[in-house]
């Protein structure tokens, strides 16, 4: 179909921003809804160019941050108000995102279901479709094929990337939507797969990097990059400060071996260096959680009142772990985000509501997961993937106010040091390094990147950790690495480091890191005792007004006054059930309206 066909009239701004920001798309009677961002609007003509068939199949790249669901949502609008698609269905990786989408799409005036599960039937009549998971969709295809059919839909895949996740994920992304009149794909960074890996709906291009082997790498209809976003002020830069120090270990023979992260002589001993710094019973890890503390404390006087830091860990005995040294060393219990947890939704929403100051979590958090106050990271795992670099990494450089920039606290080893020196390539088309900078340049060439350290079977036997120390070892800018050894001292009245952009070169920040860092290592090396207790569970957040929040207090109210009535009467749920339905008529709990919830509690509040 053309866009010349019943093409709606928008209601568009009438200027663009100074930050990137351009027209603003919203309907009568919805909430208001965002400026749009010149590359959103960009994507936007792109999807209905006049000169091409508008398409049954759209992928868009777009750098982690920069809105990809603020993107989405309007092209939805778009084609739900034309009339040219009736039903939405987002597919997202984790169960927090859809409770995420759900939120944005409410503000967006499109009402989402994210807590219809495989065992409901019908999309509920109040709701312009529902949010699902790739999981969801593997465990029953053909009845996510009769939900995106019943009605012309527009089906969303988040992070389609993860269609290949899973052998049977992609042939169940296939069956399950490859009828569904529109498909939007959205992926924060071009991803590599095998020849015969291919993911539906995705278009492919032949990759000729050295890693790739052959295989194939998605190519977009519309790409924005994080060199694009840095420049439009949609992300904010990255600064990289990169730690090294000694790890020692016992191997398998008994033997004690000694290695620094920096200097490892194979991959080998790299690996197990890199496994042993990020050991919670060693001094590496409290030492680079205090300077990020203390990156934290400067932000927060400085004008980000706010500011949030991650530390992201490689599974959940060490996340657990490292929530206790964060309680140590700041004197702060962090929330602790695990993905077993039900409540680990709740609590990625409570902590980006709050002031708490830290977040300890695993992989979860890395896509997606909108916390825009967090602005430092640190590194506390083995995962190494471009991918993963690029998505946890994005979980910071989300920008709100021009001035903000995003430290990335990671381990001195070559695999990470390579990420961080590609997207440092990337900024320095926008911010060029000054001239004047002459460290020695990081070593990118023949960087065979290792594979996530493990941990061995056998126990102590096989390898034994004993400890680490860290230390600083330099600033990544411009592709040098600034290590701030031999330069002057940096003074009190310039010690507001790593504040807004411009406020200090890259060579007094390395020269600040590097004066704190001795005293970070004594303040840690003795750390105040602080008795082992998980974080604290937080308060109940409050509700939006959203209709899907709505209904599911409602059933949840229902389920009550079922088992009160049934107790009172000596009456079986069922029979109570029954009645209800033939009091109230309509669908099942779980695909009725909150008009007919309401008057289904009604009238069991009636019979109590």
């Amino acid at each position: 179909m053309s866009t010349t066909e019943h093409e709606p009239q928008l209601a568009l701004a009438d200027t663009v921003t100074a930050r990137g920001h351009g027209p603003v798309v919203d309907a009568p009677g919805t909430p208001a809804a965002r400026p749009l961002r010149a590359w959103q609007n960009a994507a936007l003509e792109r999807y209905f160019d006049p000169a091409r068939d508008e398409p049954a199949d759209f992928l868009v790249t777009a750098t982690p941050g920069a809105g990809k669901t603020t993107f989405a949502l309007a092209l939805a609008r778009r084609l739900l108000d034309s009339r040219r698609v009736d039903r939405i269905v987002v597919v997202a990786p984790t169960d927090h995102l859809r409770t995420q989408w759900a939120e944005a799409a409410h503000r967006a005036g499109v009402e989402l279901d994210p807590t219809m599960t495989n065992a409901v039937g019908p999309v509920r009549p109040d709701m312009k479709g529902y949010v699902t998971t790739y999981a969801q969709v593997a465990g029953h295809p053909m009845l996510h094929r009769a939900r995106a059919t019943a009605k012309r839909s527009l089906v969303i895949m988040d992070e389609i990337h993860h269609a290949g996740d899973g052998l049977s994920w992609g042939d169940a992304v296939f069956e399950a939507f490859g009828d569904a009149r529109r498909r939007l794909s959205l992926t924060g960074t071009p991803f590599r797969t095998k020849t015969d890996e291919r993911i539906p709906f995705v278009n492919y291009v032949d990759d000729d990097s050295p890693e790739s082997e052959g295989g194939l790498r998605s190519s977009a209809d519309y790409g924005y990059g994080y060199k694009e976003a840095l420049a439009d002020g949609v992300v904010r830069p990255v600064v990289f400060a990169a730690y090294t120090g000694v790890s020692r270990w016992r191997n398998s023979a008994g033997e004690v071996v000694a290695a620094s992260l920096t200097d490892a002589t194979t991959k080998s001993v790299e690996s197990l260096a890199w496994k042993t710094a990020l050991d919670p019973r060693g001094d590496w890890v409290p030492h680079v959680i205090a300077a990020m503390g203390e990156r934290l404390d400067h932000l927060r006087e400085h004008g980000m009142h706010d500011a949030a830091g991650l530390v992201l860990a490689s599974d959940q005995e060490d996340a657990r772990a490292y929530a206790k040294i964060v309680q140590r060393v700041t004197g702060e219990k962090p929330a602790l985000i695990l993905s077993d947890d039900p409540k680990a939704s709740q609590k990625i929403s409570e902590f980006a509501r709050s002031d708490q100051r830290f977040a300890v979590c695993v992989r979860m958090i890395s896509e997606g997961v909108d916390v825009p106050r967090a602005a430092c990271l640190a590194w506390m795992t083995s995962y190494r993937t471009p991918l993963f670099f690029a998505q946890a990494v994005g979980r910071v450089v989300r920008s709100r106010v021009p001035g903000e920039s995003a430290t990335v606290f990671l381990p001195a080893v070559r695999p990470l040091l390579a990420l961080a020196a590609a997207m440092e390539s990337d900024r320095n088309h926008v911010i060029p390094p000054p001239a004047s900078v002459s460290s020695d340049e990081v070593d990118e060439g023949g960087l065979d990147l290792l594979p996530p350290p493990e941990r061995e079977p056998g126990g102590p036997k096989e390898y034994e950790a004993l400890e680490a120390q860290a230390e600083f070892a330099h600033v990544l800018h411009g592709g040098k690495a600034l290590t701030g050894g031999d330069l002057p001292q940096v003074s009190v009245d310039e010690q507001d480091y790593l504040g807004l952009p411009g406020l200090l070169s890259p060579e007094q920040t390395a020269a600040l890191l590097h004066q704190r860092d001795a005293e970070i290592r004594k303040r840690t090396a003795t750390p105040r005792h602080v008795e082992d207790a998980a974080p604290t569970e937080d308060a109940e957040p409050e509700q939006e007004d959203a209709t899907w929040h709505t209904a599911a207090v409602l059933r949840k109210e229902i389920h009550g006054l079922v088992g009160r009535v049934a107790a009172g009467r000596q009456m079986p749920h069922a029979s109570v059930y029954s009645k209800l339905r033939a009091a109230v008529p309509g669908p099942p709990s779980a695909s009725a309206s909150v008009d007919v919830l309401r008057a289904r509690r009604d009238h069991l509040l009636s019979m109590v």
